[in-house]
């Protein structure tokens, strides 16, 4: 029987405190601007929502989804769009907004789809980045928080469709 044990990383009241200290770097960076916030299903829905109460901005939002781990802990190295957006984004400030980059694979994919509908301007915003993962050469524009190696879950992220629901981070341990 498989056991798995987990162990809190960050707590709701720091990830509340991230969410407002983000937000407002944001507002502050597009201020008189048109942003589109884009938001990667279904890890980032959590994320994104809380997000969005704290930007002082107008802003508008559209959704995508996009996979690479299927039912496992480690990424398949294969990227596949299930759902796309469905505003034009031509001309547009966008800010493509993630739960977590690790290998690096998924969001350099989305980016270069991205680029091709012509936007103004694209920048990424992750709650984690997990930079010791990275496959390749990418970087995030807004950081929530840096991390380790380990599987993460909570917050919008899961391990097999479990523990999305949980308002802290927890690593956790799969035997």
């Amino acid at each position: 029987m498989d056991k798995t044990s987990k162990e809190i990383l960050f707590s709701k009241e720091t990830i509340q405190k991230r969410v407002k200290e983000l937000a407002a770097q944001i507002s502050k960076d597009y201020a008189g601007k048109e942003l589109i916030l884009i938001g990667i299903l279904k890890g980032a829905f959590i994320f994104m929502a809380d997000l969005i109460r704290e930007i002082s901005i107008p802003c508008r939002v559209d959704f995508a989804r996009l996979a690479s781990y299927g039912a496992g802990s480690e990424s398949s190295g294969k990227v596949v769009m299930t759902k796309d957006i469905e505003t034009s984004i031509k001309g547009k400030d966008i800010l493509i907004v993630e739960d977590i980059l690790d290998t690096g694979l998924t969001m350099q994919y989305f980016v270069e789809w991205m680029k091709e509908r012509n936007p103004k301007s694209i920048k990424i915003c992750v709650f984690l980045d997990k930079r010791k993962r990275r496959q390749v050469t990418f970087e995030a524009d807004y950081i929530g928080f840096t991390i380790e190696d380990g599987f993460v879950v909570g917050y919008g992220l899961d391990f097999n469709e479990m523990y999305r629901f949980s308002p802290e981070i927890y690593v956790i341990n799969i035997n």
